[in-house]
């Protein structure tokens, strides 16, 4: 397959349209490879690790959730230095879906609600509100223990769920609006804590992200990178 074409797939999935604004020039193909794609790896991130773990498998296009260059580059170092040098040695692809699959209809939001079985869906601006039936032990063993709970929600009839750092106070009131019970999210601020109308739950962005990148490797026969453990973020 040639890269373009693969690229006009990926567009159909999570359509750059959908993207939020201050996304723009942090998608798509970041790193620029070989033409002639056969084998595509899929990860959260384009760390050292999964660059490497990426050409270990012979894959010609790692596809990641979270751009590796962010901000404007005036000095290659470091882990940055390592990542580039890995994967333009491989003439390896490195190819970015951020808040365009956040917001695409099988993304990062609807992974999420997958594992956590909400039913009776709703999207919203930037997540998902749907009926619960799990408990918070069973919500936590689902995310492999990383969660912090704020308020004590009890029993949880209707979750809101936003992958990443998704804890914003018109958010939380939207879902709080919409009938929800509690909101979960990553990288909780003090300030959103202390004016949130419901319980908060926090867990991590790997644990709520990465569901995402895994489904949609599994849905299209792609090879699916799980990070280092070490390296997950663990509250």
């Amino acid at each position: 397959m040639d890269i373009e074409d693969l690229i006009d797939y990926l567009n159909i999935i999570a359509p750059p349209e959908l993207s939020e604004d201050f996304d723009e020039g942090r998608i798509g193909l970041i790193v620029e490879g070989r033409k002639n794609i056969e084998k595509i790896a899929c990860a959260l991130d384009a760390t050292e690790y999964t660059v490497s773990e990426a050409v270990k498998a012979k894959a010609d296009i790692l596809i990641v959730h979270h751009t590796p260059i962010w901000n404007p580059v005036t000095k290659i170092s470091g882990n940055l230095k390592s990542i580039l040098k890995t994967s333009l040695k491989a003439d390896l692809n490195i190819f970015v879906m951020h808040t365009n699959f956040d917001h695409a209809d099988e993304g990062i939001n609807h992974a999420l609600a997958e594992i956590l079985n909400l039913e009776n869906r709703e999207k919203l601006s930037l997540g998902i509100l749907g009926r619960c039936c799990l408990n918070v032990d069973e919500l936590s063993k689902i995310l492999g223990g990383n969660i912090r709970i704020y308020k004590n929600p009890g029993k949880i009839e209707k979750l809101a769920v936003a992958g990443g750092s998704g804890f914003d106070t018109e958010l939380i009131k939207e879902a709080e609006l919409k009938g929800a019970d509690a909101y979960l999210s990553s990288e909780l601020k003090h300030s959103v804590l202390l004016s949130a109308g419901i319980p908060l739950i926090e867990s991590t962005h790997y644990a709520l992200e990465s569901p995402g990148m895994k489904a949609l490797a599994k849905r299209e026969g792609w090879i699916f990178i799980e990070e280092k453990p070490h390296l997950k973020t663990v509250l």
